[in-house]
């Protein structure tokens, strides 16, 4: 999981109010009551969501002077302002850390899974060979007019993970390998069938994948504690 780069009372929105508008507003909550906006930032793309771009800035409390090139700049920490509008709605979400993997090793940046709370806006998934280059982890999400979304230190943008940069060879499997996968498939279901247990709620289900996959990971996990005197 991937959280934005915002500490605990802080709190920031990004709206699409369509038209190739986006608006930024950013919040604090100092005294852990309530949550005061300090500033908003408008930005409006040229028709068509090309050329060149508007961006306006309007601070709610009175700021010192220079004040709003601060706020111009710290909107830039918590979205990538060049990529708004490509495709139309998109807004791209920076998170809080970037990540270098080993030779061979690529990072695949994607949506929350299994987050469906609606509405759900859609991310663009991505896939950057991040062992020679450290690429900004970045999330774009793509808003219908008048959508918005909101990010807190404890809230994650977007999920990150780990996968080897190698070769796949699909063939044919053999016909031993068939009836093997058909056999270990048969029994799986039969045992699943036979061992169920019913909650307090009257529904049944069964433990068995857990038990199996525990079973299965057990000698890795005792090779991998085990101490140099046991050899």
């Amino acid at each position: 999981m991937v959280y934005p780069p915002l500490a605990e009372h802080e709190l920031v929105q990004v709206s699409y109010e369509g038209e190739g508008k986006y608006e930024l507003q950013y919040s604090v909550n100092a005294t852990g009551r309530k949550w005061e906006p300090l500033f908003t930032v408008t930005y409006q793309l040229a028709v068509g969501g090309m050329g060149a771009r508007k961006e306006d800035v309007k601070l709610m409390i009175p700021g010192a002077p220079g004040f709003a090139e601060t706020a111009s700049m710290m909107a830039r920490m918590f979205i990538a302002v060049d990529d708004l509008g490509t495709p139309a709605g998109a807004v791209t979400l920076r998170g809080a850390h970037n990540f270098q993997t080993p030779a061979g090793w690529d990072t695949l940046y994607t949506s929350i899974f299994n987050m469906i709370e609606r509405p759900a806006a859609p991310v663009m998934v991505i896939r950057v060979q991040t062992d020679w280059h450290v690429h900004d982890t970045e999330f774009r999400y793509v808003l219908q007019p008048g959508e918005a979304l909101s990010m807190s230190h404890n809230l994650p943008i977007g999920q990150v993970l780990f996968v080897p940069r190698e070769e796949v060879t699909l063939r044919d499997g053999t016909e031993e390998e068939i009836a093997a996968r058909q056999k270990a498939s048969t029994a799986f279901f039969d045992e699943k069938a036979a061992t169920k247990v019913k909650t307090s709620y009257g529904l049944e289900y069964s433990p068995h994948y857990l038990k199996k996959s525990r079973q299965e990971n057990e000698p890795l996990e005792k090779t991998e504690g085990r101490s140099p005197e046991s050899e």
